[in-house]
């Protein structure tokens, strides 16, 4: 396949992976490879990953957002943590590396577009997300506001304790919390099966009610 045959084909594809462009024998698969990577450094494409390209910014027909290359990088996945808190005005930060959360393993994928991090949880804990629709056209999974906290209060436990609310607001600086369900905020914490945790949601819905003593 020469590259404008390639070009025509994935230009509105958002990310390009090698394991569909491979041949029927070794030999095929290899010599795609090694065209990929001629292109690569022609900077005709970008390398994302191993194995996870785009086409360059002139030839590429869609432009994917950082949230959609997270969810195609490495799944399954959603967007969460300081990301989707920041999306939703949780947090005044201005978040630049992309969060989210997995069944698989904790990884970072760095590239040109920027900083990928995946935190791992157990599976019985992942849900609690949505899709969403952007302007593209192309959808993200990215966490429910409540359940983004629920994430992120999971992951960073051990810093927290369990009767001091002061933390929420000086510390992690949480705010809007009027756009929060306290109930959805219960009923997310108990699918990561840990006491502490529940007890740190109990004190958080109170947080966020206005009733934690902080």
């Amino acid at each position: 396949m020469n590259y404008s045959d390639f070009r025509n084909k994935f230009k509105n594809m958002p990310v390009i992976f090698s394991r569909d462009l491979s041949g029927k024998r070794a030999k095929e698969t290899q010599l795609m490879r090694n065209q990929l990577n001629r292109w690569r450094q022609k900077r005709l494409i970008i390398k994302l990953k191993r194995g996870a390209y785009v086409l360059n910014e002139l030839d590429r027909k869609i432009n994917p957002s950082l949230q959609v290359i997270a969810n195609q990088l490495y799944g399954p996945s959603y967007v969460s943590l300081e990301s989707a808190l920041s999306l939703y005005g949780l947090i005044p930060e201005r978040v630049s590396d992309i969060t989210s959360v997995t069944t698989k393993k904790t990884m970072v994928i760095k590239n040109n577009f920027g900083v990928f991090i995946y935190q791992h949880i157990k599976p019985d804990a992942f849900r609690g997300f949505k899709t969403l629709k952007e302007d593209s056209g192309l959808t993200v999974f990215i966490a429910e506001p409540e359940k983004a906290v629920m994430d992120f209060l999971y992951l960073n436990l051990d810093d927290i304790p369990v009767d001091n609310a002061a933390i929420f607001r000086d510390s992690y600086r949480f705010q809007n919390l009027e756009q929060l369900s306290s109930v959805k905020i219960i009923e997310f914490s108990k699918l990561y099966n840990n006491l502490k945790l529940m007890k740190v949601a109990d004190n958080f819905s109170d947080f966020i009610k206005g009733k934690a003593k902080l």
